[in-house]
């Protein structure tokens, strides 16, 4: 596997090589004494005796140190990791296989020393781990003792904690043991799994030196059976099972916490300047939520406030002390960062209390308190059981857009991208926010290449007008949306129809589009993308050098032309047909108009005013934005676009046809898939909603149903539902009681049915 060197020669584990004893007092042991190498620790937290290549020479060197008969000798230095410690290459990662439990979990993990550099952490999660990029990153701070939560809060906040993870596609970053906050974040996760297969991505920040069992960890790329019981007896914590990944810090010492402070901080850093989604230049936002904890949890809450940016911050109140002291002062903290009288007195006493404290150490922490409510408006605290009850999620994902000060533009692009539209809703579309048009459409070109389709509806409704926002270059765009790489269905047809390889970032033109629905139509269908007046406008849009007419050969022009050709000869058969056709079905028209008039009208056509700006929109927006949906197969946006603008009935018929020919193509393919069954399916849905259009229509007014069926439909290449319907086998159409009677009345309408009439 290419990941074994890489990760080897990237990241480096940490040993204590020199042995610094803990204790001062000076002892006349022999070198290799037995009993000092048991009992004596060096700083790094290991015993002597556990060094990694403890020798004889090494104990001698550590007596020698030790030895308090020369007074010459220098003072014993500090224990420092730089000093005392040597990198070697990572001996530890793959995947752990949690044991002792009902339900066998895993999780991946590597060991890596405290310095290692954010963008190599960052690129072993997403390239080596195939994790996705979060849309937000949910810093969880807290106890990391075990502490007791009451069963209510522990429900309200665990299960808001996932919706916000899940919803939008959040990691969670945690300490990653057993115990504390981890723990109750492992039970929160827990019940969720239970009750869904979508796994979050839970990623625990753990020292190294403070993992019981941690020698069973080690070996390179394997999966290691790792024992959840812990003895009781021992200082040390074992990993939460339910955690997704894990970051091992390692700084060389044992039991002691600490190690993973920076290195979470700065990939934390590192993470929030990455962009949240291809379309979007924000940065992936942080925000930290503060269960429980000690003083270093008010420290930690400072840091996250001086940071630049400053990172909001979501104190749950009711879990008990770092919190609760966070809520109150946040709570009784007036304008201006003052505090009530005798307020501050209260606030001394209960720090002295909750954490044991003496005098100066309660002020001290006070005055970082006061600190942190300089920046007031970045802490949120959620109340569990306050009357206005709304979840932790909503809590979390508020922190960030006011915590982020950003535009109104910004805050929506950002519920966009954690495609929570109920947050869009209530907190970006209030009232005197002020969005403007031009933010407002490239938030509809968003959502649409996204596929959020609750925010094209809830764009449309604050005043999106699709007849002002589409226009043929944003249409293109659209095409030229990245397809699942598994399935380009769309770039496999225009490579079909033009019948050459296409080069590996080619344009998608709406010519080649015309192409492809003429194609998927069959018969004698011609799309307006491939009529004169369409090129003219196109051509003038796309260079200058078009202007005057001369048209520089592209790569498929020669196929262009000929298919032209055959598309107005098919256009003049398609006419002589259709009239026929409509003769019989109407048998009272007027007479044509002379052939004069017809000039005229064609003369007409042709003048094209290729500076209105009208030209390069469409009249009939959800028209086109509906063969978008259907031939990028997003069924939900498809079902949606037909739902709005005008005929639905016909709409549904090509979407129907569409979607037939587009499944037909899959089955052709060499790609095995479900591509075709699928687009089977897409097929029937849209023919049953034109068959129970018919059914309401007919049920209305039948003579109305009737014209319906044989309606010329303008924009959809003078076709009619009726013959859609047939190119499509649409049989429970053609079979209904309508269409029957219709197609009784045009075999049947001319003979005189009276008895004896001959």
């Amino acid at each position: 596997m290419s990941q074994k060197p890489w990760i080897e020669s990237t990241f480096t584990k940490r040993e204590c090589v020199y042995i610094l004893p803990v204790s001062k007092d000076p002892h006349r042991c022999l070198p290799g004494c037995q009993i000092c190498q048991q009992l004596v620790r060096c700083c790094c937290g290991r015993l002597v005796r556990q060094h990694v290549g403890f020798t004889a020479s090494l104990a001698t060197k550590y007596s020698d140190v030790k030895l308090g008969e020369n007074p010459n000798l220098p003072a014993v230095e500090e224990w420092s990791v730089e000093k005392h410690t040597e990198a070697s290459p990572c001996d530890a990662y793959g995947v752990i296989n949690f044991q002792g439990g009902s339900h066998s979990y895993r999780a991946k993990y590597v060991r890596l020393s405290h310095d290692s550099r954010p963008e190599s952490i960052l690129r072993l999660m997403l390239k080596e781990w195939q994790m996705e990029l979060p849309k937000i990153l949910i810093s969880v701070h807290g106890g990391v003792q075990n502490f007791e939560l009451h069963p209510r809060i522990k429900q309200v906040v665990g299960k808001g904690l996932i919706k916000a993870a899940v919803t939008t596609g959040a990691w969670i970053l945690t300490g990653g043991v057993n115990t504390g906050v981890a723990k109750h974040v492992g039970d929160a996760l827990k019940e969720h799994c239970s009750r869904s297969s979508k796994k979050i991505c839970t990623i625990g920040i753990a020292p190294w030196g403070v993992i019981e069992n941690r020698n069973d960890l080690l070996g390179r790329d394997i999966i290691a059976p790792y024992q959840t019981l812990l003895n009781p007896l021992s200082k040390l914590n074992v990993l939460n099972n339910l955690h997704s990944h894990f970051l091992l810090v390692d700084d060389g010492t044992v039991g002691k916490y600490g190690a993973e402070v920076n290195l979470r901080r700065e990939l934390e850093k590192h993470i929030n300047l990455q962009r949240i989604h291809a379309r979007i230049g924000q940065g992936v936002p942080v925000v930290a939520v503060i269960f429980e904890g000690g003083p270093n949890v008010i420290l930690t809450v400072l840091e996250y406030l001086q940071e630049s940016p400053p990172v909001p911050v979501v104190v749950c109140e009711g879990t008990g002390r770092a919190a609760d002291i966070l809520a109150y002062v946040h709570k009784q903290t007036e304008e201006g960062g003052r505090l009530p009288d005798g307020v501050e007195t209260d606030i001394i006493a209960t720090i002295k209390k909750t954490f044991n404290f003496s005098q100066s150490d309660a002020i001290h922490l006070f005055q970082t308190l006061m600190e942190c409510m300089k920046s007031k408006e970045l802490i949120t605290v959620f109340h569990i059981s306050s009357e206005e009850h709304q979840d932790i999620d909503v809590a979390i994902l508020r922190a960030l857009l006011q915590g982020t000060n950003a535009t109104a533009f910004d805050q929506l692009v950002l519920t966009l991208a954690w495609d929570r539209v109920d947050i869009a809703k209530n907190h970006v579309f209030v009232y005197g926010q002020q969005l403007l048009v031009s933010s407002l459409e490239q938030a509809m070109l968003d959502a649409l290449v996204m596929d959020r389709v609750d925010f094209v509806k809830l764009l449309i409704e604050n005043g999106v007008s699709m007849h002002r926002f589409l226009t043929i270059s944003r249409l293109e765009e659209l095409y030229n949306t990245k397809q699942p790489s598994n399935n380009p269905t769309l770039l496999h047809l225009v490579r079909d129809i033009k019948q050459s390889h296409l080069p590996p970032n080619y344009k998608i033109t709406l010519i080649d589009v015309g192409l492809v629905i003429e194609y998927l139509m069959g018969g004698t269908y011609r799309c307006n993308y491939t009529r004169k007046r369409f090129r003219i406008i196109y051509n003038n849009l796309h260079g200058s050098n078009r202007r005057s007419g001369r048209h520089t050969a592209g790569p498929g022009s020669h196929l262009r032309k000929s298919h032209e050709s055959f598309s107005m000869q098919a256009d003049k058969k398609e006419k002589t047909r259709h009239n026929h056709f409509i003769k019989t079905a109407q048998p009272y028209k007027p007479k044509l108009e002379s052939t004069v008039e017809q000039n005229k009208k064609r003369s007409k056509e042709e003048i094209v005013d290729i500076d209105d700006p009208e030209t390069r929109r469409f009249p009939y927006p959800f028209n086109e934005l509906l063969v978008w949906a259907v031939l990028m197969k997003r069924q939900k946006m498809s079902l949606f676009f037909w739902q709005h603008g005008e005929e639905n009935m016909a709409k549904a018929l090509v979407a129907c046809k569409l979607c037939r020919s587009m499944g037909y193509e899959a089955k052709k393919s060499d790609v095995v898939d479900d591509t075709s069954e699928e687009l089977k399916e897409y097929s029937n849905e849209f023919g049953t909603l034109a068959v129970d259009l018919l059914e309401q229509s007919f049920r209305q007014d039948e003579t109305m149903a009737m014209k319906l069926l044989t309606y010329e439909l303008k924009n959809w290449s003078n076709s009619t539902c009726l013959k859609l319907a047939v190119s499509s086998h649409l049989r429970p159409f053609v079979a209904h009681t309508c269409t029957q009677m219709l197609l009784s009345d045009m075999w049947m309408g001319r003979l005189n049915m009276r008895k004896n009439s001959w």
